[in-house]
């Protein structure tokens, strides 16, 4: 992704720069000009369609993968799935991934093939895919497999074994071997994540080819929080991308995505706190989660890609709370693909600068280019290139001498994609003498370069980064903002830049011209010339608090607002505390035993915040020992926010039971993640409601008191009336008291 901004951080100018994925429509930078469109863009051709992952094949076309779930009710089960688009408006369904003849050997019958993975790898198509049960071991050995095509669309042929076997737990078990994403770093090398809840996430190098891993695995997030996994580059750090909590509890689905960046692909990770994703008080800096405003809950298992004027956007899967469950056959939880821009703010990727999924109207992702004619068929732009075809790109350009295009580029700032061939040289050239841009792709010498040129061809300025080997196709992009340019080679142009090289500009400005291609009968394809995305400089608005309400400190007897469900003897107020010993007790599914404190809130938007403290160690197993805050319509509709213990995490939960579907007796339990906790930390749920009249209650937290991060959001109807406390409770060994310090409401700022 884009670098250009560390050469003007006055302005955040780009999203990104070498990425590969979904976009969408004309020119310039409003949505009048470009179109929009509604989520879930998967909607016209699939209910639910999950795990997605995308790619922009060398023909062209934009395709969408998505896991092995029935496509619409009552449709037989997939086995993984493939769609293209243009423009992300108007979609073509391609059919499975994998079938009868081309299904992996290795896999028993009955195995799930999940969440597809596709890269473009030294010139082919190399797709990473889930076998949840292989011929390997009897019984739940779950795996990844491998698979190439010289087309995005298949057909696929899988290796003969997977590329990553089954992993034994020693006890005759089998850690979790899910989700596979590829990635290219910097330096030219591929790697391999996978990994899930049960065992980790790990990255392992992979051959040139993206078929044979090298060397040994590495773990990078904690044992049992993180799957989903995707890297991208931005600004130099890498960041690993990856989902929590459960993806597939229909309406109390709270799955949400978290970020934790490194200098290095095999890690550590930490997140914008300092905190490493692979310990037990497990970090992550949230990327996406639900907010409450719409029906959009579970967001989760995502891609990343960039639009033609460099913005990224994200796509995934959520579900709508209203229609959670396909109904035939019921049970398969309903997760259409969506897509959103993600921005970058403080150096973190946040979607739609942390305000979450729409529901509204969206700017469609720019895929046009200014220059006229089709980007897949570049001689339509450019006078004195020739037309030439190739079996896996279509119809391509091919530059002989030089090529001028048939209008400008803009002024000042302006982006440039376009595919060259590995083992070609091929120089854009950007502005009039005498200042003037250029980038050359010399494959042949492995190297790309930068360079600013004065007066009759004198370079002032350079910069070099060296070009990996390989076959195929590759992505060259270059921005040009402020006073610098930059470029980047990828393969997969999934933000995976395999080299970049930046320049410096002496103090001048380009101005607009068209643009020169130069090249010894070199072929280029799918060029775009667009301005430069501008990017958001700051998150959404969160709750604050203004007038203080209510508030209780434990100094004396609680005050006569409060009432208890289930009182227990055991807790009592003492030195300035609510003292909870933990008990064996649960709200979740028909248990029922947990004591509540609880009191009415006011009317209209209010924060209720309580600090307190709660040691549960780090490392050891002490489920489901934790305390926090409750909002209580019954005990079989509420949610929860907690410091907890779940096996040897630690973590901040906010949990939500509620009927499986309107007038089913049966109830469902699962959860957001919120952040990591601290043995002392302040809590707040902020109360508001959405358009439809829906009670909101999101969640925050902080670990220090006087920072807060802000996460997912819950819902309660409009008629509903909780009361909103205090709990604790999920285990009583080893034996452990929640001190609460003091209670706060306060009404919403305006």
């Amino acid at each position: 992704m884009s670098r250009t901004r560390t050469l003007r951080p006055t302005v955040s100018v780009l999203a990104a720069l070498a990425l590969g994925g979904a976009v969408l429509s004309p020119l310039s930078s409003t949505a009048d000009e470009h179109g929009t469109y509604t989520n879930p863009v998967s909607e016209s051709f699939a209910d639910t369609y999950a795990d997605p992952a995308v790619i922009q094949g060398k023909d062209g076309w934009w395709y969408a993968y998505a896991t092995a779930d029935p496509l619409r009710a009552g449709d037989p089960p997939g086995i993984g799935h493939v769609s293209r688009t243009k423009d992300w408006s108007s979609w073509e369904y391609l059919g499975t991934l994998f079938t009868d003849e081309n299904r992996p050997s290795w896999a028993e019958p009955t195995a799930g093939l999940w969440a597809p993975d596709v890269r473009y790898v030294d010139g082919r198509y190399v797709l990473y895919f889930t076998v949840t049960d292989t011929t390997v071991n009897p019984g739940g050995d779950s795996a990844i497999g491998v698979a190439t095509s010289d087309s995005p669309a298949g057909p696929w042929v899988p290796a003969d074994e997977p590329i990553v076997p089954p992993r034994p737990t020693g006890d005759g078990g089998f850690f979790w071997t899910f989700d596979p994403a590829g990635f290219t770093s910097t330096d030219g090398r591929h790697w391999l994540y996978y990994g899930s809840y049960f065992g980790g996430v790990h990255v392992v190098e992979v051959s040139a080819d993206g078929l044979t891993p090298v060397g040994e695995p590495t773990q990078v997030t904690a044992w049992d929080r993180y799957e989903g996994t995707y890297v991208v580059e931005h600004d130099g750090w890498y960041y690993l991308t990856a989902s929590s909590a459960n993806c597939c509890a229909g309406p109390a689905t709270g799955y949400s995505v978290f970020a934790g960046r490194s200098r290095s692909p095999q890690g550590p990770f930490l997140d914008a706190d300092g905190l490493d994703l692979n310990a037990s008080v497990t970090g992550g800096t949230t990327v996406l989660t639900q907010n409450g405003e719409n029906d959009w809950i579970g967001a989760g298992h995502h891609a990343v890609f960039t639009d033609a004027q460099g913005r990224d956007f994200i796509a995934y899967h959520a579900i709508d709370q209203d229609e959670p469950w396909l109904t035939e056959p019921f049970g398969i939880n309903r997760r259409p693909m969506l897509v959103d821009r993600l921005d970058w703010v403080d150096g973190w990727p946040r979607t739609r600068a942390g305000a979450g999924p729409s529901a509204t109207p969206q700017p469609l992702p720019v895929t046009s280019s200014l220059l006229p004619g089709d980007p897949a068929e570049p001689a339509t732009a450019f006078a004195g290139m020739a037309s030439g075809s190739d079996p896996q790109a279509g119809v391509t350009g091919v530059v002989q001498g030089t090529a001028t295009s048939t209008a400008p580029a803009p002024a000042d700032e302006a982006r440039v994609r376009l595919d060259v061939r590995a083992d070609e040289v091929v120089s854009v050239t950007l502005g009039a003498a005498p200042k003037q841009v250029r980038v050359t792709h010399d494959g042949p010498a492995g190297v790309l370069r930068t360079e600013v040129v004065m007066g009759r061809r004198k370079v002032v300025s350079t910069g070099t980064a060296v070009l990996p080997g390989g076959d195929g196709w590759r992505s060259l992009s270059l921005e040009v903002a402020g006073r610098g340019i930059e470029a980047q080679v990828s393969a997969s142009d999934l933000n995976d830049p395999m080299a970049v090289a930046a320049t410096r500009f002496p103090g001048f400005s380009l101005t607009a011209a068209p643009v020169v291609l130069s090249g010894d009968g070199a072929s280029v394809d799918n060029l775009t010339v667009q301005t430069v995305h501008q990017e958001t400089a700051t998150l959404a608005p969160v709750p604050e608090p203004g007038e203080v309400l209510f508030q209780e400190t434990f100094a004396g007897a609680l005050d006569p607002s409060w009432s208890w469900v289930r009182p227990d003897d055991g807790i009592e107020v003492a030195g300035g505390d609510l003292v909870w010993p933990l008990r064996s007790v649960d709200l979740v599914g028909g248990t029922n035993s947990g004591a509540l404190l609880l009191r009415d809130m006011p009317a209209g938007d209010w924060i209720l915040e309580t600090s307190l403290t709660l040691d549960l160690g780090e490392e050891t197993v002490r489920n489901y020992q934790q305390a926090g805050i409750v909002v209580h319509e019954t005990d079989d509709d509420f949610a929860r926010l907690g410091s907890v213990a779940i096996w040897n995490t630690r973590t901040v939960e906010y949990g939500r039971e509620v009927a499986v579907a309107p007038g089913d007796p049966r109830t469902i339990f699962a959860g957001a993640i919120i952040g990591a906790p601290a043995p002392t930390m302040s809590m707040r749920i902020a109360h508001s409601t959405n358009a439809d009249g829906e009670h909101v209650y999101r969640a925050g937290i902080s670990r220090d008191g006087e920072s807060w991060v802000w996460g997912a959001a819950w819902t309660f109807p409009a008629d509903a009336d909780p009361r909103v406390g205090l709990y604790a409770g999920g285990g009583a060994q080893p034996p452990v008291e929640a001190r609460f310090h003091e209670v706060t409401v306060y009404e919403t700022a305006p």
